[in-house]
């Protein structure tokens, strides 16, 4: 019987309300197809050794299932998961506590791995690589270095900003896995099952268009069909169906391409800059929005989808966002076009 330790509250209210509709085994989540093969082998392959599973890292945009993957594999392994977040582990003493009282193939979950401070990371080096912990005791020339072994456990790290891991710290995880955003369809049949666990039923066509409008993230999806059972149930309905949730949509503000008001005046903003490059600090002051979350809730999306290009000199509304607004794209110069995409 697995035992699940939080070490902290790591996640925000809306993720907590979300722990009941997350799927409980294997078999039960969907998408992601291309990493679940992989560590089904890797899982596989050290029960097999009756070793502890090699760490790992998950990373892309929020909401895309980072968390429930790493609760699965606790459960795949019958191990305790203690689970913690990066901004959590405040010094070096605090890990070391962590650390200390994980057990002999247990799973230790960090999310938010990037915001790991230095001193922090120089505690996790020894510990990842040869299951030891030293700790400095004292101070000047009376100081003294204590090495502690620790147990083969299994440290799982998530972040959405994967480029802001030092290297020596990326390099430790034996396995990195980047999450994709879902399908249509995939996220259909997630918020069908979800549905049920609310104890209303979702027709199909409903699902669908839940599943278009919800920037292929499970998250957004689950949030979306909680929003959408209160408005059926408070229209007396005993399912979900198209006409109540087209409604429950648009009165949401979420538009056909699962676009809100920010995206939307984010796309607008770019195309108000007839096709010039727009730095991403210029886009964070006129949006009034904090650079962090237009790079990590807002950008991956509408990048994924084409709907806006990011060059070297800046961001730039892309000919599909012209055609979503009956626009016409204006001529690009030469200067505007250089830089690679990146």
């Amino acid at each position: 019987m697995q035992r699940l330790v939080e070490v902290e509250s790591v996640s925000f209210e809306e993720e907590k309300n979300e722990q009941s509709l997350r799927p409980s085994s294997w078999e039960d989540y969907i998408g992601q197809e291309k990493i679940k093969k992989n560590l089904r082998v890797f899982i596989d392959a050290s029960r097999k050794r009756n070793e502890a599973l090699d760490h790992i890292l998950f990373y892309g945009p929020p909401g895309l299932g980072k968390t429930t993957l790493s609760y699965l594999i606790s459960n795949e392994m019958n191990s305790n998961i203690k689970v913690t977040a990066g901004p959590m582990i405040e010094k070096s003493g605090d890990l070391a506590a962590i650390l200390t009282n994980l057990e002999e193939g247990d799973i230790l979950f960090i999310d938010e791995i990037h915001r790991l401070s230095p001193a922090v990371e120089e505690i996790l080096y020894p510990a990842m690589e040869d299951y030891r912990l030293d700790i400095i005791i004292g101070s000047g020339p009376a100081a003294q270095t204590v090495k502690i072994d620790l147990p083969r456990f299994t440290l799982i790290g998530a972040t959405t900003r994967a480029g802001m891991l030092s290297n020596p710290l990326r390099e430790r995880f034996g396995m990195h896995f980047r999450m994709q955003f879902y399908t249509h369809e995939e996220l259909a049949k997630i918020i069908q099952k979800a549905s049920l666990k609310l104890g209303i039923f979702c027709e199909d066509n409903s699902a669908l268009e839940m599943s278009k409008r919800s920037r292929g993230t499970p998250r957004v999806a689950l949030r979306l069909l909680r929003r959408v059972r209160d408005f059926s149930q408070v229209s007396g309905e005993k399912s979900i169906i198209l006409k109540t949730c087209q409604y429950a949509l648009d009165e949401l503000g979420i538009n056909e391409n699962g676009f809100d008001e920010m995206d939307i005046n984010l796309l607008e903003l770019l195309i108000s800059n007839r096709g010039k490059p727009m730095g991403l600090s210029t886009i964070a002051a006129a949006l009034s929005e904090d650079e962090g979350t237009i790079e990590d809730a807002i950008e991956p999306y509408l990048l994924a989808n084409g709907y806006i290009e990011r060059t070297a000199r800046g961001r730039v509304a892309s000919v599909k966002t012209y055609d979503m607004f009956r626009l016409t794209p204006p001529k690009m110069n030469s200067d505007d076009k250089q830089g690679n995409l990146f």
